[in-house]
């Protein structure tokens, strides 16, 4: 009888994972934090320019998002630093340990404060949007710098001890952690409790998404941070983190956003997505080498960008 020893191989590979994530971790923490971050610009130089992992898919996004704004140079300086900048966050993650004992409030400046201090006069939760933009994990993390209620939504990695790692370098800052698969009942729960939930909402959502326009074309977008501001009556309020310079961030705060509900639930839900992605699409036009450019964003409505034939 032949014996299965797939499962045994993957432990085995989640387990070389993990101890190459400490290793990476343990040589990057003694030094500098301007230091460590040269790492990422290396890393990002070799993916993008080397190795070129996904650099056909993020080359059309650019194109196709921005036309004849920038020149093909330009577009392949946006596209660098953008790898850059996706590294550069990586090992920020990873030195969180680091960045606690420092305090976040030494390397991120917060505009827009007082939209956050008059909602919570109001203790009701809020609906926190961001994009996969500057260092995305940021975000979450930034806003503990004030005594707000946050709640982080979250993936679930497949490597249960490089997942527990991760949530255990957020939860250092005291970020609550909400994990995808128990989304709904979760994010539902701390709303209604005056918490406000933090997730990403800019890529691709495919057929179970909301069309709006994004960046000038069709996108399916995710419905839930719509759905559960109309569904519980909170304001949706915008975080985007901008990288100023090296080991420097400024997170900038806009909103609160909320519209009238109407009969009509689904157009309520991409009426507001609209209004949000704006805002998200506004930073990107703005920052556009601090966007993670990678996804196939377009993929459910302009399947041909990535040489793919449409459905039906």
């Amino acid at each position: 009888m032949k014996k299965d020893t797939s499962g045994m191989s993957k432990a085995l590979q989640h387990e070389i994972e993990y101890f190459f994530v400490k290793l990476f971790i343990a040589i990057l923490n003694p030094l500098p934090l301007s230091i460590a971050l040269k790492f990422g610009d290396l890393i990002g130089f070799l993916a993008f320019s080397v190795l070129r992992v996904r650099r056909d898919i993020t080359m059309v996004n650019l194109k196709n998002s921005f036309g004849d704004k920038y020149s093909k140079k330009e577009y392949r300086q946006i596209g660098l630093r953008s790898y850059q900048n996706f590294a550069q966050s990586m090992i920020e993650f990873g030195l969180y340990p680091k960045l606690a004992r420092m305090g976040l409030e030494t390397i991120v400046d917060i505009e827009g404060k007082n939209i956050c201090e008059e909602h919570l006069k109001t203790g009701k939760g809020a609906v926190i949007v961001s994009g996969h933009f500057g260092n995305l994990e940021m975000v979450g993390t930034a806003l503990t710098i004030f005594p707000w209620p946050i709640d982080f939504l979250v993936g679930k990695q497949h490597n249960r001890r490089v997942n527990s790692l991760m949530n255990n370098h957020r939860s250092l800052f005291g970020v609550g952690i909400i994990e995808i698969g128990l989304s709904a009942r979760g994010v539902f729960t701390a709303l209604k409790k005056g918490r406000w939930v933090v997730m990403l909402s800019d890529q691709n959502a495919r057929a179970d998404g909301v069309i709006i326009n994004f960046l000038g074309r069709p996108a399916s977008t995710p419905k839930g941070a719509a759905a559960f501001a109309l569904k519980t009556d909170c304001p949706i309020i915008v975080a985007m983190l901008v990288r100023s310079k090296r080991g420097k961030h400024k997170l900038y705060i806009e909103g609160p956003i909320s519209i009238t509900s109407s009969d009509n639930k689904d157009e309520d839900i991409r009426r507001l997505t609209q209004i949000y992605s704006d805002v998200i699409a506004k930073y990107i036009e703005r920052y556009p080498d601090q966007w993670f450019w990678a996804h196939k964003r377009w993929k459910a409505t302009c399947p041909e960008d990535y040489g793919l034939k449409k459905s039906g």
